[in-house]
């Protein structure tokens, strides 16, 4: 996991390429650390991947092994009781939740694919900047999972209930213009020119007071709340939790 600090400016870029940046316990362990450390005074925080992809989602190895990097997978978490399973599923959605918080802005700058996991970092950010040929897709329901990242709320708010079925169930890709049209993107750019509109998007939203940006971010997350976000995270942790657990039975 990469980190740069620029002014009022962060960037952090996933950083595994080779792997197509596929996230484990240890990429939201590294979110949530940046998350807590960030100086305040960094007003805008973009996150994006090196290499052909945003993030491909989650790494295949946490589906077949107890362990990945020290970290447990879905067969060692399956196997705990739903308290400690619980817990651990938490703390990884602590590593995306941080970035909808009203301290700072945050931009998902998104090539390639953004699967999964990786759409659900990319739903954690307040705005999101596509390239033309990206995809977006929410792949935990076609694996007998549930998207339990945090993705869920934002993706109703955003599409709406039936539209939100429809991806999430069908598991589709969309693509980076039906993204655009259904609100998914704030814009969409070539591929060359994602560092520049990023710039331009960081430029504009550090213009205004500090303090009028959080508040007003706090207001605007106020007025979209349907429901409470915390609730909502721990319906994802127990939905998890009852899959993952079917998954060392019959399913």
């Amino acid at each position: 996991m990469g980190l740069t600090v620029q002014g009022r400016r962060a960037t952090i870029t996933l950083d595994r390429p080779d792997k197509l940046n596929a996230q484990t316990p240890a990429t939201w362990a590294a979110l949530r650390d940046i998350g807590q450390s960030l100086d305040p005074e960094v007003r805008v925080v973009v996150v994006r991947g090196r290499g052909r992809a945003f993030s491909a989602g989650l790494d295949r190895r946490l589906f077949g092994a107890d362990e990945v990097d020290g970290e447990p997978g879905l067969v060692s978490l399956g196997q705990r009781p739903t308290e400690e399973a619980d817990a651990a599923i938490a703390t990884f959605q602590q590593g995306f939740s941080w970035l909808r918080e009203p301290d700072r802005v945050t931009i998902a700058a998104v090539h390639g694919h953004a699967i999964g996991a990786g759409f659900q970092l990319a739903l954690a950010c307040d705005l999101r900047v596509l390239t033309e040929d990206a995809s977006l897709r929410m792949a935990e329901t076609g694996l007998g999972l549930v998207p339990d990242l945090g993705g869920t709320l934002p993706l109703v708010r955003a599409v709406g209930y039936a539209r939100a079925v429809e991806i999430c169930v069908s598991g589709r890709d969309v693509p980076a213009a039906e993204a655009l049209r259904i609100g998914l993107a704030n814009s969409v750019v070539a591929a060359d020119e994602l560092d520049a509109e990023v710039d331009r998007l960081v430029e504009a939203l550090s213009a205004p007071p500090e303090g009028a940006v959080r508040e007003t971010l706090a207001l605007l997350a106020q007025a979209d709340e349907a429901v409470d976000p915390e609730q909502q995270l721990a319906a994802e942790r127990a939905a998890q939790i009852r899959r993952i657990s079917g998954m060392l039975g019959s399913g």
